[in-house]
This record gives C-alpha cells, structure tokens and sequence, in this order.
C-alpha cells in the first residue's frame, strides 16, 4: 500500500539559515519515504491504478486473514508455537490491510497534517517489519522441530512463544519509532539511520530465513533425521521456500530501492517517487500472500476453511504437521478426511500433536 497522502509539499533544504534545518532534515527523509499527495500531483493515471490494486489487496487480504483468525483462534484447540506465531502474523496483514481506508480517509481530510503523516507511515512500517520478523519466527520454529527435535523441546513451548511475539511487537516499535523520528530531526544522520532500521528488521532476517532454508534442505539427505518422515522435511522446505518466495517479491524490491537511494541521494526525483510506490504497494502484497503459509502450519487448516463455507458441523483438532510423532485414531481421520478433498499439497499420513 501507498504511502499517506497527508502532508504539504516538502520544501527544498536551505543551508544558509540554520532556523531551515527542520525543513532541510524533512527534506532529506522525504528523498526515502514520498507522500500520496506527490504521485497524484505527479502521476495521476497511476495514483488511480495503484488505488484499485491496493483495493483488491485490502479485499482479499482481510477476507482471508479474517477467516484465518476465526481457523486458528477459534477453531485450533491446540496452540503450538508455530499457531501462536501465526496469529500473530495474521493480525500485522490485517493492520497493514486495514491501514488502506486509513490513507483514503487521510487524503481528504487531513491533507495538511503532517504528524497525521508520520502516524501513519509508522504505523505502517510498524506492522510491515513485524509481519517480516514473525514470518522469521515460523521459519526457525521449523527448523527447530525437523532439525534440532530434542535440542529444542523447552523453547518450543507456547510460554516461550508468546514471550518472543511480546518482544518483536516492542521491538520493532521502539526501533521504527526512534529511527523514523531521528532520521527526521537531524538529516545528516537520515541515511545511516534509515540503513540501521533496513538491517535490523529486514536483511537480518532474510539472511536467517536463507540460511534455515539451506540447513533444512541439505537435512532431507541425511540418515540420522529418518525419525522424521521425509514428508515432513519436505513440508518445512515447501514452508520456508513460501516465506523466500514472499520476501523476495514483497519485501525485497522496496529494501533495493531504500539501498539505492542511500547511494544515490541524487536519483532522480521522478524515478524515486514512482519506483516508491510501486514497491511499497508490492510490501502490501503480502497479506494476501501470507495465507498460503498457513496451510504449511497445521495439517488440518485447508479442511477446516472448506467446512465453513460447507458449512459441516465437526470441529477439528489441528496437529501441528512437524510434531513430535505420536500415532491417533482421531489425527489419522482427519488426515484422512483432508487427502479426500483434493488438497494441493498432500498432508503428511503420520500425523503428529505437539505437547
């Protein structure tokens, strides 16, 4: 999603009166975030375009992450971390998502409010990096579960779990809000700022994801993980391999984009801002995208969506997919009931609840 529209135009820094050094530090931030109100000016056709996209984005996205809370609060008895992460994660897509009628309301009538501005473009960054930072979260969960199974029985519990989403969610405030507000106020400092925020809340994260990925793959080859099925294996790298594929698409262009203005403070002012707002609406993008994680999560997600539209009565218990092995009649209905729908990904026959 664009960028708030609620902010004046940015005045041209001037250095030889020091009373213009707010003006000159919004100046220099204004080159790494660019309002709406610029692309309407600007650009309109595409203003118009990218509002219709961020439409669908907002449609899609909170009808299937609302549908996705309803699965997992309400009908996932069992609150494994890999759950308690993903809703988590599902509550960032719906803030990001909700975060588009927001930005219209703003355009017209709160056009000159810049602290409306800055709310809302932290509010956005907000929930952008905490969607990153969960969606890391689940990737080391799996790890964890197929690779270090025994290492990491007293991490992997809901206690701990809902300890580190309490902690990303002050995380990732804290730092977006004092790097925002630094970059803001003193420009000379704007670029290794707004770098400070890119490393710890994106490229960190995305070296990490990479680097489980790579373990888990080079794990389906070895002998002394045959406990777990290589089904199993092969649904945590279908996971983390989802999670590559959405940072790459929508997270990825945006972090080249910020990266290159840091070089090039000097890009042109046309190609900075269209570059801008088609990468911040491709970051946006995953809240549509994040649903299909969720299907890797439990085994038991693709059936229950399909009950409630059919509106079937049995309500089921998920098992988390890489679990420690433990063999039921129930688990095994339902593993069985899901291959009878035609799921796109075939769910694992030995299921598995984790304690």
């Amino acid at each position: 999603m664009t960028m708030p529209t609620s902010s004046t135009q940015v005045p041209a820094p001037d250095h030889t009166n020091s009373t213009q050094q707010p003006n000159s530090s919004i100046y220099m931030f204004s080159k790494f975030i660019h309002l709406d109100k610029e692309l309407y000016k600007q650009f309109y056709s595409l203003w118009i375009a990218l509002i219709v996209v961020n439409a669908i984005i907002f449609l899609v996205g909170v009808v299937l992450n609302s549908l996705a809370l309803y699965v997992f609060c309400f009908r996932t008895k069992t609150k494994t971390t890999s759950v308690i992460y993903t809703i988590n994660l599902i509550v960032t897509d719906l803030l990001v998502g909700f975060s588009l009628p927001v930005r219209i309301i703003m355009f017209y009538t709160a056009e000159d409010c810049l602290n409306c501005s800055f709310v809302h473009i932290f509010g956005y960054f907000v929930n952008m990096y905490c969607s990153i930072l969960f969606l890391t979260c689940i990737c080391v969960d799996r790890y964890l579960a197929i690779v270090q199974v025994q290492a990491s029985r007293k991490w992997r519990n809901p206690t701990c779990a809902k300890g580190i989403c309490v902690f990303i969610w002050i995380f990732a405030t804290v730092v977006t809000f004092s790097i925002l507000t630094m970059a803001i106020q003193f420009a000379q400092c704007c670029i290794s700022e707004i770098l400070v925020l890119m490393v710890c809340e994106y490229f960190f994260p995305l070296i990490i994801i990479i680097f489980f990925t790579t373990r888990i793959m080079c794990a389906l080859s070895k002998p002394s993980l045959m406990h777990q099925s290589r089904e199993r294996r092969m649904k945590a790298v279908q996971l983390l391999i989802t999670v590559l594929i959405i940072f790459m698409i929508c997270f990825t262009p945006f972090h080249v984009r910020q990266v290159a203005i840091s070089i090039n403070p000097d890009m042109p002012h046309n190609v900075s801002l269209l570059v801008y707002h088609v990468t911040v609406t491709l970051s946006s993008l995953n809240s549509c995208m994040d649903p299909i994680v969720y299907c890797f999560v439990t085994n038991n997600f693709q059936s229950t969506m399909k009950n409630i539209f059919r509106k079937t009565e049995p309500e089921q218990t998920t098992v988390d997919i890489l679990g420690t092995n433990k063999n039921t009649k129930g688990s095994n209905a339902i593993i069985t009931f899901s291959n009878t729908i035609a799921s796109p990904v075939s769910l694992p026959s030995p299921s598995s609840v984790q304690i």
